[in-house]
């Protein structure tokens, strides 16, 4: 099973804070972060196949071109599953990753989600009702492993079409 990442700047390992400007990229497999989420997917059989992302600033720069972009790089990749995030509590990734779950699942028929900490709630309400979005921790550790785990019970009853799909996004989504 394939899967593609969304991620921003930070978790992409294309710069943090000091570069937000970083525009729309594509990698081939997982960079960055990808790392720490790629035990996890081998346990459901599945590889990241590219990751895209961009730097904060250069998304709330051109928000209706990045969302359309990377639906259309999605598109062209044709992953099983697209993953933006995971977002932890940063707000301005968790609101990228949101528009561009939500505009995946409206423009494709591709599976996708986003991932946030609760402290970006103004965000999950705004597109609860659009993506799924699965819960983690704020931050690194205790949890962590929890949600990966969950958000890839989500994934892999997705696309091998196993499992009450809704009963796992009740449990594990806002």
């Amino acid at each position: 099973m394939k899967i593609v990442l969304i991620f921003d700047q930070g978790l992409a390992g294309a710069g943090g804070k000091s570069n937000p400007n970083v525009g729309l990229n594509a990698a081939k497999g997982g960079i960055g972060s990808a790392l720490m989420l790629e035990s996890h997917f081998a346990k459901i059989g599945a590889t990241v196949a590219a990751t895209l992302y961009c730097g904060n600033e250069f998304f709330l720069n051109n928000q209706e071109e990045v969302v359309t972009k990377m639906t259309a790089m999605v598109k062209k990749v044709s992953p099983d599953f697209v993953l933006c995030g995971p977002c932890f509590n940063f707000p301005d990734y968790a609101k990228m990753a949101a528009m561009i779950s939500a505009s995946i699942l409206e423009h494709t028929d591709i599976p996708s989600c986003a991932m946030m900490s609760v402290e970006n709630a103004d965000t999950i309400e705004a597109y609860k009702d659009q993506t799924p979005i699965v819960k983690m921790p704020k931050k690194g550790g205790t949890g962590l492993n929890d949600s990966i785990a969950a958000l890839c019970e989500l994934i892999s009853a997705t696309v091998n079409h196993s499992g009450d799909v809704e009963n796992i996004k009740s449990r594990i989504c806002y």
